[in-house]
């Protein structure tokens, strides 16, 4: 739901429906998980039992975006309006829906050398965050993912470890984006990143301490993934693509919606007529 002057019901109910349609066509069988997305118009008609994904003007502090606990131990997602702000709530939306607590870690080979096995932090979007590994359902722009495969030890011919194909080996990024992990030996959580710099790096956090919400959102929190991919998403080609898919599914869905009204018209004023019957009986309906 929206709680921005800036997007209007109609442009939310077109987002909802590119969610819904991720989240099932793409999402669901690579994952397991099954949900519904739908669009509400305040805070106060979203029926209990529901995860809100709501959408602000500003966010204020960077760390404040992305998914949160509420103080039942249920998720909810803070997402700061862009103009490609679809991306940002598809982003917060599978990574609510991989992993709702922000909590999951899943074992695995460390991408470092002098790392042995580690706990990587589940958090599907980021690998392939960056915009220009997005793709668009329904005109709108939505973010790349990767699959459970992605921590597979090693790599396998024609094994798909993001839904878009941008990952091509485990446990691995692409500009833009990151990982992160816990190595149990020190206690340290470290990240692998590539942020505006010619190849990935590695940087290490240090001992999380004193942390209060889930281990993703003081992650996001100390990383500012909402913010950057909030700055990013309007000035990347793919979401000018996006926008001009977008006006050219306009102009079909209108001519489709006028073509719809025609024929409801015709059938109204019986211009039309279903079928032409002889031989039968005459029923009285009366």
């Amino acid at each position: 739901m929206s709680e921005t002057n800036e997007i209007t019901p109609a442009q939310l109910s077109r987002v909802a429906a590119a969610l819904q349609k991720q989240a099932t066509r793409d999402f669901s069988p690579l994952w397991n998980v099954s949900a519904t997305v739908d669009s509400f118009d305040r805070l106060e008609d979203v029926p209990v039992g529901y995860w809100p994904v709501i959408v602000r003007d500003d966010i204020n502090e960077s760390g404040a975006a992305g998914v949160h606990l509420d103080e039942h131990g249920q998720p909810f997602a803070l997402v700061q309006y862009s103009d490609s702000w679809s991306l940002t709530a598809s982003h917060e939306t599978l990574e609510m829906l991989a992993d709702p607590t922000g909590n999951r870690l899943i074992a695995g080979q460390s991408p470092k050398p002098d790392q042995a096995a580690v706990e990587f932090l589940v958090e599907v979007a980021d690998p392939p965050e960056d915009p220009q590994f997005g793709y668009t359902v329904n005109g709108f722009l939505v973010s790349d993912f990767i699959t459970p495969r992605f921590y597979d030890p090693v790599p396998a011919d024609g094994v798909r470890y993001s839904f878009g194909g941008n990952i091509k080996e485990p446990r691995s990024i692409r500009e833009g984006g990151y990982i992160s992990w816990l190595d149990r030996t020190t206690n340290e959580w470290w990240q692998q990143v590539w942020f505006g710099t010619s190849k990935a790096e590695f940087r290490k956090l240090g001992r999380m301490t004193n942390r209060v919400g889930s281990l993703r959102s003081a992650i996001d929190a100390r990383t500012e993934t909402a913010l950057r991919i909030t700055q990013a998403g309007p000035q990347s080609l793919k979401f000018a693509d996006a926008r001009a898919l977008t006006a050219q599914i306009k102009e079909t869905t209108a001519s489709r919606a006028q073509s719809w009204r025609d024929q409801i018209e015709a059938l109204v004023v019986g211009k039309i007529v279903e079928s032409a019957w002889e031989g039968g009986e005459e029923h009285n309906n009366g």
